[in-house]
């Protein structure tokens, strides 16, 4: 017997909620918990660069999307929330990736600039944490075609994730120039 559409739903939520949660641990034991490598290959210094760039992109993306279902244009929007996600999720690969060889990146500023960069980072980190299991909950009831609980969820996930995203450039941008 098929899932009524109420379960259905919650079920969604459910696994997009465990799933994110999941992340969201690992990558606390990441940057926290765990001692980081001795050797570092040098490649490595390259990846905040990079993941700038997905970041952007991500950015980006979701903001043509945006647009694109405002306009009624429902299949370019289904095509660049989905890039969107490809490239949020490259981020989160090369974001795991440099933290596994670098851990925690220490601010190197003083002055009036370190409580300001603390603030955005502690806002980067709360806005991460929110959009993930609500970007995927929302990216999940699309896929499952339950598109009016989708739309609610989107209301609450883009302007999350774009918070998320723009608060990481920033970060990035205090931290290496």
């Amino acid at each position: 017997m098929a899932a009524s559409a109420p379960d259905d739903v919650r079920s969604t939520i459910r696994t997009a909620f465990l799933a994110s949660g999941a992340v969201f641990a690992f990558l606390m034991w990441q940057l926290y918990l765990r001692a980081a490598p001795s050797e570092v290959p040098a490649w490595t210094v390259a990846i905040p660069r990079i993941n700038a760039g997905f970041n952007a992109t991500t950015t980006l993306l979701v903001c043509l999307g945006v647009a694109a279902i405002r306009s009624g244009r429902r299949r370019l929007h289904g095509g660049l929330q989905i890039a969107a996600l490809v490239s949020g999720t490259l981020f989160l690969a090369g974001y795991v990736t440099y933290h596994h060889f670098h851990g925690d990146t220490p601010y190197p500023g003083t002055g009036f600039l370190r409580p300001i960069y603390f603030l955005v980072l502690i806002t980067h980190i709360l806005a991460s944490a929110a959009a993930v299991p609500l970007v995927v909950s929302a990216a999940l009831l699309a896929a499952r075609r339950r598109f009016s609980h989708h739309r609610r969820w989107a209301r609450v996930a883009v302007p999350v994730w774009l918070t998320a995203s723009v608060t990481g450039l920033v970060v990035y941008f205090m931290l290496y120039g």
